[in-house]
């Protein structure tokens, strides 16, 4: 029997949750569930930081798009394309083309763990220049001026004056407060 891969639908933007559920329900109906093994909407914690105050939301990593483990075959291809909100698999033509382990590891998705569980990520609505006082830590607060935002470290470098010099300083986005 063949291996099942992981797919990609694209679908239209906003009808992601209901596609998956139309998905699983055809596949429930139908008694497909040793073909279409899994339908994902990865959805990732974003974290807003305004005036000191954090605030979270759920978004989804990848919008108009939903991930299938399955077998492909006539039949799974079939209750997939004539979804209502597919529009098609990401693949030249009409021929679908399965995700490499290296794509899946890249996405940063670990597929093993359990289904829409998502990762956090913090939005720091600071700037390069703005004033920000560290509320933790060994300098907590002293006032700096921002140099650097490093979103995928989701860290920020503040010159702060140690000994009569401007040191730079590494920070978490949630260890500061912007003035």
């Amino acid at each position: 029997m063949e291996e099942a891969k992981w797919y990609v639908a694209h679908t239209y933007s906003g009808y992601e949750n209901k596609v998956k559920a139309n998905i699983e329900k055809s596949v429930e109906n139908l008694n497909l569930q040793d073909q279409i093994l899994e339908v994902l909407v990865p959805l990732e914690t974003v974290v807003e930081i305004k005036n000191g105050k954090e605030k979270s939301a759920k978004k989804k990593m990848f919008p108009g798009y939903v991930l299938i483990h399955m077998i492909m075959n006539d039949d799974s291809w079939y209750v997939v394309r004539n979804t209502r909100g597919v529009t098609g698999f990401v693949g030249p033509g009409s021929k679908p083309v399965p995700l490499t382990a290296a794509e899946i590891k890249s996405l940063g998705i670990d597929f093993a763990r359990a289904e829409n569980e998502e990762k956090t990520l913090i939005k720091f609505d600071g700037k390069v220049g703005d004033q920000a006082r560290i509320m933790s830590g060994a300098w907590e607060n002293t006032i700096g001026e921002i140099r650097d935002i490093n979103e995928s470290k989701q860290c920020i470098t503040i010159n702060v004056e140690m000994f009569g010099r401007e040191t730079p300083v590494e920070i978490g986005f949630t260890d500061v407060e912007l003035l």
